[in-house]
């Protein structure tokens, strides 16, 4: 093996070190924030799709579904379907990440702003479903 190609390999390696470290991390911030009844939080991390729920119409409209984190805590994700694509095809049992705000709520929080801001004033936020990043 080249020097380049061992250089290149340990590169990746270390990236993908650091990206299972953002996203435990993030889990880690999550339950802390629920266990303290934080709201305001910028966080990434990833889940399970436990349930798909009927999309919240009034206001700006949401598609709704619950993630279940590995630690097994529960978020309703309300991902703005007005500023950003749908998730096409979510099921059950897919992996979502994302990159949005949690909000503490008794039942183990809300992600939001998972999509850009078009008034610039907020942190971009995100989903990746399948491959397909929705902001």
């Amino acid at each position: 093996m080249s020097f380049k190609t061992l250089y290149q390999f340990a590169v990746l390696l270390s990236l993908a070190c650091f990206s299972l470290f953002a996203l435990a991390s993030g889990e880690q911030q999550i339950a802390s924030a629920f266990k303290n009844k934080v709201s305001d939080l910028q966080v990434n991390s990833s889940g399970y799709v436990v349930r798909v729920l009927a999309d919240d119409e009034q206001g700006s409209r949401h598609q709704r579904f619950i993630l279940k984190l590995n630690n097994g805590q529960t978020l309703l994700v309300a991902h703005n379907i007005d500023l950003a694509p749908r998730l096409k095809n979510l099921r059950v049992g897919d992996k979502v990440e994302f990159f949005g705000e949690y909000e503490w709520n008794n039942k183990g929080g809300v992600i939001h702003w998972t999509h850009h801001d078009p008034a610039g004033r907020h942190i971009d936020g995100w989903l990746k479903h399948r491959g397909v990043q929705y902001d």
